[in-house]
C-alpha cells in the first residue's frame, strides 16, 4: 500500500487507498475544495461511464463533464435534465461550485484552482493522474440538454497560488485509458520484473522527456514501487 503522502502520477490505487489520501469517503466524483488547497474529480473514459470525459492534447488537457441531478420522481430520468449549477434553493452545486472558481480564475479575480485527478480504469482499480489546474468551464448541448464542461491543464505545481510550471511535465501526462486498460490485461496487472500485484505504476518506457510515447502500449508497462524508483536511478 502507498503511503498516503507518497502518491505520484501514474499510480495505481484502491478505492480504500485513494480515500485514505484525501480523507473522506470517495464516492461522487466532484469535490470542491476538499481540502484548502485541493479539490478533487474522479473520471472515467471506461465504455458505459455515465459521463463523457476526454483526455487531449498528449495527455496535457482533460474535459470533465459535469455531474447530472439527482434521480427522483421529478426527475425519472435525470440525462433528458440541464446539469445544474444551483439547487431548487439556490445554493451551488457541485457543478456551480468548480463553475465558478473557473469564471472567477479566468476573470482574474482569484488564483487558479488546483484539481487532484483520479480516474478509474477497472473496477476497484483507481490511477492517479496528477495535479491539473482548472483553467476553464462552460455549457454547451449534447444535443439533448445543457451539460457542463471543465477544462483542466496538466500542472507539476500543486502550490495553490502559483502559475503552470514550464519545466518537465513528463509525470503530468496523462496515459490515455484504453492504454491504460491494455498494458493492464497485457501485464496481468502484474510488475513486469517481478510479478508484485502491490504498489504498481504505470511506467513510461522512454521517459516522455527523451522522446517516449503516452500513446501506445508499447511504451507503457507496469512496474512496482521498488522497480519503478530502480529505474528512475539508472536513468539518472
Amino acid at each position: 500500500m502507498y503511503a498516503v503522502d507518497d502518491v505520484s502520477p501514474g499510480d495505481v490505487l484502491s478505492h480504500t487507498e485513494m480515500c485514505a489520501r484525501e480523507n473522506k469517503n470517495l464516492q461522487a466524483g466532484m469535490h470542491y475544495r476538499i481540502a484548502p488547497t485541493h479539490s478533487v474529480l474522479l473520471m472515467s473514459t471506461r465504455k458505459g461511464a455515465p459521463y463523457t470525459d476526454d483526455v487531449l492534447e498528449d495527455g496535457q488537457v482533460l474535459v470533465y463533464e459535469g455531474h447530472d441531478v439527482p434521480r427522483s420522481e421529478a426527475n425519472p430520468d435525470p440525462k433528458t435534465v440541464d446539469q445544474p449549477l444551483f439547487t431548487p434553493k439556490g445554493t451551488p452545486t457541485q457543478n456551480g461550485r468548480f463553475y465558478r472558481a473557473a469564471e472567477s480564475f479566468r476573470n482574474g479575480e482569484s488564483a487558479v484552482e488546483l484539481v487532484r485527478v483520479y480516474e478509474k480504469v477497472r473496477p476497484g482499480i483507481w490511477v492517479y493522474n496528477g495535479v491539473f489546474r482548472l483553467a476553464d468551464a462552460w455549457q454547451e448541448s449534447d444535443g439533448n440538454r445543457l451539460v457542463c464542461k471543465y477544462r483542466l491543464e496538466a500542472t507539476d505545481d500543486e502550490t495553490p497560488a502559483s502559475e503552470t510550471s514550464n519545466g518537465d511535465l513528463e509525470h503530468t501526462r496523462v496515459i490515455p485509458s484504453t492504454v491504460k486498460r491494455e498494458v493492464w490485461m497485457r501485464d496481468g496487472g502484474q510488475c513486469v520484473e517481478c510479478g508484485s500485484d502491490e504498489n504498481l505504476h504505470f511506467d513510461h518506457i522512454i521517459p516522455y522527456s527523451l522522446g517516449g510515447s503516452s500513446l501506445t502500449s508499447e511504451n507503457v508497462q507496469l512496474l512496482c514501487a521498488k522497480h519503478n524508483l530502480a529505474k528512475h536511478d539508472r536513468i539518472q
